[in-house]
């Protein structure tokens, strides 16, 4: 097993394409997330406005890029949308990733916002904050606390589909594995290698998260 692993991986220094395709997948996955954060924060709140155009605004935001695969407006984006200005392919891909992920990031944020109790906007307004005043120093701190496991989700997913964005030939890990496995007619090393480097990408997210949330636990209390 180490003699095929060696073959297929060490020789001819394939390991370096699995390098750079973690590389990509990482650049992607977190300027995509951060994309999606601000994106999400920005149309969260026009959701919770009560202003109905804005309400409106955000609602088509959300429904039309959940509703679309996103391998499908990946496609969109790089052969349509930004094909004229001839756009690196990872950044399209960023982009695209990144408007995804904000229309989650919104549902997520709206939820968290949503879901502080009534009473904590009345306590802050009896204390004579007006209403961005309670939003930002009394509702969105707790807020924060209950989306985190969601936003948890949210960038582990993001980590996993950068997988399709193959489909504009952004050299990503998955796309990396697919190299090597042409060119050494050798198709479970460079699969499994690569499914082993995404398993301890998620499950060390999941752990880094875990303990930033029994801290924010811890504080609350």
């Amino acid at each position: 097993m180490f003699e095929s692993f060696y073959n297929t991986i060490i020789a001819g220094q394939r390991y370096i394409l699995i390098l750079q395709g973690l590389g990509n997948t990482i650049l992607i996955a977190v300027c995509a997330l951060f994309i999606g954060t601000i994106l999400g924060c920005i149309f969260a709140l026009m959701k919770v406005s009560g202003n109905k155009i804005l309400e409106f605004l955000a609602n088509i935001y959300t429904t039309v890029l959940r509703g679309i695969p996103l391998a499908t407006q990946l496609m969109i984006f790089y052969f349509v949308v930004f094909a004229p200005l001839h756009l690196p392919k990872i950044l399209v891909a960023i982009i695209a990733y990144g408007l995804n992920s904000g229309a989650y990031c919104t549902e997520i944020f709206r939820a968290g916002i949503q879901g502080v109790d009534k009473g904590q906007s009345e306590a802050g307004r009896s204390l004579g904050l007006n209403k961005n005043q309670t939003l930002f120093k009394i509702i969105l701190p707790q807020a924060v606390k209950a989306c985190l496991p969601t936003y948890t989700s949210e960038f582990i997913v993001l980590i996993k589909e950068t997988s399709v964005a193959s489909f504009i030939a952004v050299m990503d890990m998955t796309k990396a594995g697919d190299m090597i496995r042409n060119s050494t007619y050798n198709a479970w090393i460079p699969l499994i290698t690569c499914a082993i480097i995404y398993l301890i990408l998620t499950v060390g997210l999941t752990k880094i998260f875990g303990l930033l949330e029994k801290k924010l636990q811890k504080s609350e209390r």
